[in-house]
């Protein structure tokens, strides 16, 4: 093998184009510019650069227009069909993400990229340098010779000669008489009809070349063969001609041009933010604009006293906190950092193991007057994390005017990222201190508090200076978007109100969760040995491959899905093959039950925290794009509702002795929703008359009474009301409700013409959506969806059924949001032995003294009921019990 520096690397741009495209053609942007093509040749290009680090390099495409066989036959590649419009878009910023890596790139009007790398292979040789061809282009394949590979990095495979002559038959320099004699259906060479390519070889192989086959067409013994051969020679010469290589095509550059020019790091940035290649972003040299300098380590009651004084002077400050957990109610506090200007950044330690600080206490005791201060305005980047942390020391942070973390979401909730690191590379171009360079990875890693003290005060003056820059930024964009109201008047008042409820946690019975986990196991060994006993043998059955195994090959089951390493064992393959044998529905059963094990009844019991003896769930506010609070380690609102273990876990949950659990749960709130948005009149009078919206529309829809609705009559009712919110087909409904596909276009046809008002919404709101590109709530949410206006259908249609979605779906969940603000103040107005402990989508559970119970279930009912406005009204259920399935 040649040094790097003797190898010339020619990268065949146009076929990983398409390639990228097809294996990664969903990818895009959270403003749903496409990016599947661009990564995917982005990601082949680095790896190239990184594992190769060739000397000499150039990236070739095709050129517009058409090339010298075009001319010499019209039909070449004329069956190939125009490329899709999110694909031409991307093209370009390819080109762009090549010249911005410093790459010679060459595209030469006449020819394709294969004759330029031929002619460039051609001339390396010529000098005894050693080629590398990266792609996979069969037509290329004729190049291989001694000094000459190449190299599929998709598949990781390099193709010397034998590799070559393995794949194909015959050795390199006789693909192209292969070729001519098989065609080429991609390109649309016609070769000879009816010799494949395995005759095809024979041939070659036998008399070396077509003009050999030609020479010696007599003497070929398969009759059939020697037909189409005769009948079709002028395609065969013709097909030659168009398969070979032009070696000669007049370049600007030469070998020596080749070479890796300076890459342009500040092009790649601004291309890569643009893109939101996260990943690559990263990987590119650190960039720090902003001044460590003006840090200062505050370690004496002096220098406390002039920063708090400073503070105060200023008025408004951004503050962080650094502590030993990720996870809040666990964390000990290390220190706070505090910033009031660009670049000057102070750090109080108070929890290090090493190194001169002040003691805790004394810090806290002098800087909660300013925390607590109304009237001084601070930021913070997911303030909640802070304010749970420095409540647990006594201290209620007021006066937060500006949550970063927030802000960002509420401007783009389709962003992917809204950590401190992805803001400052996306909006300062800075890239922050990575933690790992602090406190390691793995085994390595050690906890804040170990880190001496001056590094941490360029790590924590770096957060609290860096959240203070962007909400300089952020807040006057939300602003200008008109978020304001619902920033200042909904997801910042929330943020106290999540703090207490995290803080508050929730009770868990351990030793019936224990004996909870026994039963779950028995029935797991039982689901084991059943399907065991169907199969025939024991496998592994959380193995997709054994599993695909069993089904497809022992059994005989046809696949209804592949992947990428053979048919496809998820749960819509299984619940398909289910219809047809015994085991696919053992495997469901084993699943469910497995997973119910595993994720939730055994781990439930490790996250009990051991100093409350309670678990404490996070609630995040900045991730489902519909402005729906999400819940996290553990995340409680996943628990299953329907099936009795799932309701089994749920009693595991219990309210401390003498308490009981209250619950509100709004009734068929998003069909509330989504009678106030769409003005159907018979939606509407069905709520203001208090009747059964499913009973009322399973009558319409059966042609019957209400009185004589049934309840199989009613469920599908209830499917068909709340599966139109979600933009549910009738493929989807007809799945759900177990009828026909023709019925269940038939149930939707039937539904429209009851509701006219909620079809005529349906359609309305995607098309002023794609005009304003973005769909609102009713407090003002704003949800940007690009993809309304996507040439491609399938993404087109997804986004309009977000659109319907998250008007209802975002303005129930603002809603809610609305109702636990106002409970949680009125709850600490009345002085009532009672707190809010747990949200799931549309109910609120209440950890209550007994005897406060009633009370409490009507305060409950009262806010909830008055949270918001809507022309029907709004309809909370309230129930009592002493663990939370009871009170559900």
């Amino acid at each position: 093998m040649a040094k790097k520096s003797e190898e010339v690397y020619l990268i065949d741009g146009s076929s990983y184009i398409f390639r990228a495209y097809h294996a990664m053609g969903g990818l895009s942007t959270s403003k749903g510019v496409p990016t599947g093509a661009i990564f995917g040749f982005t990601n082949m290009l680095l790896r190239t650069l990184r594992e190769r680090q060739p000397g000499k390099i150039a990236v070739v495409f095709d050129a517009k227009g058409p090339t010298f066989r075009h001319e010499r036959y019209p039909e070449y590649k004329a069956n190939r069909p125009p490329a899709p419009e999110d694909l031409v878009q991307q093209i370009p910023r390819i080109h762009e993400i090549v010249d911005a890596f410093g790459l010679p790139r060459l595209m030469v009007p006449g020819f394709e990229a294969d004759d330029v790398i031929a002619t460039l292979t051609r001339s390396a040789r010529e000098q005894g340098l050693h080629v590398m061809i990266v792609g996979s282009d069969k037509d290329l394949m004729q190049l291989v010779e001694e000094g000459v590979l190449m190299w599929d990095p998709q598949k990781d495979q390099v193709y010397d000669g034998d590799a070559v002559t393995k794949k194909w038959g015959v050795p390199p320099e006789k693909l192209g008489d292969l070729l001519a004699l098989m065609g080429d259906s991609s390109d649309n060479v016609p070769g000879v009809r009816g010799i494949g390519p395995k005759t095809a070889a024979a041939l070659i192989e036998k008399y070396g070349s077509v003009q050999g086959v030609y020479s010696n067409l007599d003497n070929v013994t398969q009759k059939k063969a020697q037909t189409s051969l005769s009948e079709h020679k002028q395609e065969a010469l013709l097909s030659r001609e168009l398969v070979t290589l032009d070696a000669h095509v007049p370049l600007e550059v030469g070998i020596d041009d080749l070479s890796t020019a300076h890459q342009d790091d500040a092009k790649l940035r601004e291309l890569f933010k643009e893109l939101e290649f996260k990943r690559f972003l990263a990987d590119l040299p650190a960039t720090q604009t902003i001044d460590y300098t003006g840090y200062e380590t505050v370690a004496t009651h002096e220098a406390l006293d002039r920063v708090l004084a400073h503070l105060t002077q200023v008025g408004s400050f951004a503050v962080d906190t650094e502590t030993t957990s990720q996870q809040p109610v666990r964390a000990e506090l290390v220190g706070i950092s505090l910033a009031a200007e660009e670049g000057k950044a102070f750090y109080i330690p108070v929890g290090h193991e090493v190194g001169t600080q002040l003691p805790k206490a004394e810090v806290l005791r002098k800087i909660a007057p300013l925390l607590e201060d109304p009237n001084m305005l601070k930021a913070g980047q997911n303030i909640k994390y802070d304010m749970i942390v420095l409540k647990k020391e006594g201290i209620a942070i007021r006066g937060v005017v500006c949550d970063t973390m927030l802000a960002s979401y509420l401007l783009d909730p389709g962003r992917r990222g809204h950590s401190l690191d992805d803001l400052a590379e996306i909006f300062l171009e800075h890239r922050t201190i990575p933690i790992k360079d602090l406190i390691g990875t793995g085994k390595k890693q050690v906890s804040f508090a170990e880190v001496d003290i001056p590094a941490a005060t360029t790590y924590a003056g770096e957060d609290a200076d860096v959240t203070l820059r962007l909400a300089s930024i952020l807040g006057p964009r939300i602003e200008q978007e008109g978020l304001s109201e619902l920033f200042q008047g909904l997801e910042l008042p929330l943020i106290p109100v999540l703090v207490d409820m995290e803080l508050a946690g929730v009770r868990v019975d351990i030793p019936y969760l224990m004996d909870l986990s026994r039963e779950f196991g028995i029935m797991v060994e039982k689901s084991e040995n059943e399907i065991y006993q169907l199969a025939g043998e024991e496998f592994n059955i959380n193995s997709p491959k054994q599993l695909s195994e069993v089904l497809f090959v022992k059994l005989g089951l046809k696949p209804t899905k592949k992947t990428k390493t053979g048919p496809s064992t998820s749960l819509d393959v299984l619940e398909t093959l289910a219809l047809e044998h015994d085991l696919p529905r053992k495997i469901l059963e084993y699943r469910s039950i497995f997973k119910l094990k595993s994720t939730y009844v055994d781990a439930l019991t490790g996250l009990v925290n051991p100093r409350t003896h309670r678990i404490h769930t996070s609630y995040n506010q900045a991730v489902a794009a519909t402005g729906r609070l999400s819940s996290s380690d553990p995340n409680l609102q996943n628990i299953p509702v329907r099936s009795p273990e799932g309701r089994k876990i749920r009693k595991a949950f219990v309210p401390e002795k003498g308490h009981v659990f209250v619950a509100a749960d709004y009734s068929q709130i998003e069909l509330r929703v989504m009678a106030h948005l769409s003005g159907d009149k018979r939606l509407r009078d069905a709520f203001a008359g208090g009747e059964d919206v499913h009973a009322i529309t399973a009558a319409s829809i059966f042609g019957c009474s209400p009185a004589h609705v049934t309840p199989e009559m009613r469920r599908k009712a209830k499917e068909i009301n709340f599966g139109i919110i979600y933009g549910m087909g009738p493929f989807n409904l007809a799945s759900r409700i177990g009828v026909g596909l023709k019925m269940a276009k038939k149930y939707l046809e039937d539904y429209y013409f009851m509701y006219a008002g909620v079809k005529e919404y349906m359609d309305k709101v995607p098309e002023q959506a794609a005009k304003d590109g973005y769909v609102s709530t009713v407090l003002g949410r704003k949800r940007f969806l690009p993809d309304l206006k996507n040439p491609n259908k399938i993404a087109q249609q997804a986004a309009r059924r977000m659109a319907v979605n998250t008007t209802i779906q975002g303005s129930a969940a603002d809603i809610i949001k609305l109702a636990m603000i106002h409970v949680h103040k009125v709850l600490g107005d009345s002085g009532l032995a009672a707190r809010m402990i747990l949200q799931v989508h549309d109910e609120l559970i209440l950890e209550v003294r007994e005897d406060c119970a009633d009370e409490a279930a009507k305060l409950l009912k009262r806010e909830m009921e008055g949270a918001y406005p809507l022309s029907v009204p709004l309809v909370v259920d309230t129930a009592t019990g002493t663990n939370w399935d009871e009170a559900h």
